[in-house]
């Protein structure tokens, strides 16, 4: 979408001055001025469509339902009232770069460096390298809203990707296969290889309510619009046979245990608040409204909460908490209300929808630079909530999918909760690939090296390498390896992996050894697709703007949305976690150690 003249001209002055003195290092309003104006370029030069399947399955929602249009779909039809199944379930990933820039690498080079070897020389764990700043619940709540987000869907079982192996490696079998991810069946001729979804592209909630209608109804009591729980806290477990282990579901364990736990039980209050306010309404319509609400705050709480921890430099926390209350901010909001449709002023939600001239999609690029699997520990310490004496002390396959429902029912969850709190995850850097994800046994028997994997997706998918990434993303490409990174160790390492060509480093490899802006938990390269994402997944979804009113959530929900935050959220399911939140600023931040 060809940008006005204004924006041009703020494109072009902050363009220079991030290129000459960088975004991160000027006064805060500098700053977000410079953001804006690299939000509206990405926005103008980095959405791409990929089309569409020219038969595409027939939507799960009904065409003549009354409610298609005031509730999510399982499916995420309807969501667009135009283009009813714009972000549904196979839809394909979008692109952020060039059509013509996206072809996957082919025959020696798309396993060149051989990956097992980028996994074990630059990825390995040797020592655990703690993110200070966050705790581990920080950790988990990423992969819990990636679960939300998107996913590939299951590998092909046949033809994989045979990846040759050093004759020290003790992998077992040699070469070391990796499956291949399930094409687009239809993709169009003379275009790169195309992707489709097996959740919906909408923040919709989908890793608690389900993509199909087997799961959605399972979970369901049937009763004023609540959810299952069973004494372990999570969904019972006959539903287990629902989930496919082979796919997202294999990944589960504690953390998002926890998660899955508190925001089933956020539903469920949602419900009755509902209903103490509304007697009258349907099983079926609280049902609907709680998720409408559930699926809103846990937007607001990424978009508040977790982005700015992670991404703690001020000039981006304002700018990310803008997103949702405008640079007017939080307190003109509560008194005033909504005075304006500018996003910029106000906020996103409430305003109008805008997909910025090209139909919504994630796209590969933003899946590439969520893979943060150097953020889960080795080893957990759980603690006492009442005086933090160490309960146990597990090994990350002690908490894995299988053991997950034994943990829960084991500890109390506010323990669990306050030991996630107190803990550290990794941080996302070179060497810090958890070792137990490099020879992961998956609970449908197949073993992989996810790290691996991480890099061959990438290449596979034809997401860019690091120098080219950024060239494509408007940034200075890397010189050199000493460039590239401020650790003269890991410059020789580059170097020597990478056989003395920079420009054949691994877009996560590069993500992971570039120096990071101040109170930054990731790369700047990363941060680029969020400044542009991060807006888009709000701006394009109507239940974000122009339906995120009292008409279609009630002015519960709304209140209930405003009102709640990680905190709340908390504290309402478990109260004995006050001690451990007195002080902190951030929940995602490191707790306050209970007196003994």
């Amino acid at each position: 979408m060809k940008p006005s003249a204004p924006s041009r001209a703020l494109i072009a002055v902050s363009s220079f001055l991030d290129r000459t003195i960088g975004w991160d290092k000027l006064p805060k309003w500098a700053g977000l001025f410079v953001l804006a104006g690299i939000r509206d370029r990405l926005r103008a030069e980095n959405l791409y469509d990929t089309g569409r399947d020219p038969s595409p399955p027939p939507p799960l929602t009904s065409p003549t339902d009354p409610t298609r249009f005031e509730r999510r779909t399982i499916d995420g039809t309807y969501n667009d009232k135009t283009d009813t199944l714009m972000g549904s379930l196979g839809s394909r990933f979008g692109r952020n770069i060039p059509l013509q820039k996206g072809y996957p690498d082919t025959g020696e080079r798309l396993l060149s460096p051989n990956v097992r070897t980028v996994s074990r020389k630059l990825l390995t764990r040797d020592t655990f390298q703690p993110a200070s700043t966050l705790n581990l619940l920080a950790g988990a709540w990423i992969q819990f809203e990636v679960h939300d987000w998107f996913s590939h869907g299951k590998n092909l079982p046949d033809n994989p990707w045979l990846v040759p192996l050093a004759e020290d490696d003790p992998w077992p079998q040699h070469p070391m296969e990796i499956q291949r991810t399930r094409p687009d069946p239809s993709s169009d001729p003379g275009k790169p290889p195309s992707f489709v979804t097996a959740d919906t592209h909408w923040w919709d909630a989908s890793q608690i309510y389900g993509d199909d209608p087997v799961f959605s109804t399972a979970i369901r009591s049937g009763e004023r619009g609540k959810l299952r729980i069973d004494k372990s806290g999570i969904f019972p477990a006959e539903i287990d046979a629902h989930l496919d282990l082979s796919g997202v579901a294999g990944n589960f364990w504690v953390g998002l245990g926890l998660l899955h736990s508190l925001f089933m039980r956020e539903h469920n209050a949602i419900c009755d608040r509902l209903l103490a306010e509304y007697p009258s309404m349907s099983d079926d319509d609280v049902y609907a409204k709680g998720r409408l609400i559930n699926g809103a705050l846990m937007a607001k709480i990424h978009t508040v909460d977790w982005t700015p921890a992670i991404i703690a430099h001020p000039t981006s926390v304002y700018a990310l908490r803008a997103n949702w209350w405008g640079i007017l901010g939080e307190r003109f909001d509560a008194r005033w209300g909504r005075l304006t449709n500018s996003d910029l002023l106000r906020g996103i939600p409430g305003s109008p929808t805008d997909h910025n001239g090209v139909p919504y999609s994630l796209t590969e690029e933003f899946v590439a630079v969520y893979r943060m699997h150097p953020l889960i520990p080795d080893d957990f310490t759980f603690r006492s909530v009442l005086d933090d004496a160490v309960l146990k002390q597990l090994t990350l396959e002690d908490v894995g999918a299988l053991k997950v429902r034994g943990l829960l029912g084991e500890y109390d969850m506010a323990d669990l909760f306050y030991s996630f709190g107190r803990m550290n995850p990794g941080a996302i850097t070179l060497h810090n690939y958890p070792r137990m994800l490099q020879h992961f046994n998956r609970p449908d028997g197949t073993l992989i090296d996810l790290a691996a994997i991480d890099i061959l997706r990438t290449r596979e998918r034809g997401v860019p390498r690091y120098n080219e990434f950024r060239r494509l993303f408007h940034l200075k490409p890397a010189r050199t390896f000493s460039e590239l990174t401020n650790n003269p160790q890991w410059a020789r390492e580059l170097d020597e992996v990478y056989e003395g060509d920079v420009e054949k480093v691994d877009l996560t490899v590069g993500m992971y050894a570039e120096p990071l802006p101040a109170g930054f938990g990731f790369s700047d390269t990363a941060f680029r697709v969020f400044i542009l994402m991060a807006s888009r997944r709000l701006k394009s979804d109507r239940f974000f703007t122009v339906d995120y009113r009292p008409e279609v959530y009630t002015q519960a929900g709304i209140d209930w949305v405003e009102r709640n935050s990680m905190r709340s959220v908390l504290l309402r399911h478990f109260p004995g976690l006050a001690p451990a939140l007195e002080g902190v600023a951030n929940p995602f931040a490191p707790w306050t150690q209970v007196a003994r």
